[in-house]
């Protein structure tokens, strides 16, 4: 079986940036699972897989716009201060990350800086603007069920997502 969209793909890999420090791993014992053909995973890298077979390995090498797009100083946006009232003051520093709601929907943003009335926020991926290097192994390929291909993502070990 070749990997193809609507394919429940089970991969090991390590995760680097160019100078080689790894920044993922996922190995056999804790393998990444994703459903191929639906986004869940970064484009440059679904496209290596693509007709790719259960045993093969590869390594592929992605420039920022393949991964997680380049960065952009548009997503970084000063908000008040007040918008983080009733938070411990432990809990918010320059790195700090937090769910919020986006026009693209709920994501990550990371506290850039702090000043007396405002924050400045980073709404770019932590990855965003770096290429990447993925050292890849296919470890199993399956049929996606009914529920996850209606879901479009891979439920861990046969369960489901309760939504």
């Amino acid at each position: 079986m070749n990997i193809e969209a609507q394919k429940a793909v089970t991969l090991a890999y390590t995760l680097t940036d160019t100078d080689g420090n790894i920044l993922d791993t996922a190995d056999a014992n804790e393998p990444f699972v994703y459903l191929h053909g639906s986004g869940g995973i970064i484009p440059g890298l679904e496209k290596a897989l693509q007709n790719k077979s259960k045993g093969d390995t590869l390594q592929v090498n992605l420039e920022a716009a393949e991964a997680y797009g380049d960065y952009s100083e548009k997503l970084l946006q000063d908000v008040p201060r007040e918008m983080f009232a009733g938070m411990d003051e432990k809990d918010l520093f320059a790195g700090a990350q937090f769910h919020a709601e986006t026009n693209q929907g709920m994501q990550v943003v990371t506290v850039n800086k702090i000043n007396d009335d405002t924050i400045t926020i980073d709404g770019n991926h932590p990855m965003a603007g770096k290429a990447l290097r993925f050292d890849v192994t296919v470890l199993d390929i399956r049929d996606a069920t009914p529920e996850e291909l209606a879901h479009g993502h891979i439920h861990a070990h046969g369960g489901s997502c309760e939504h």
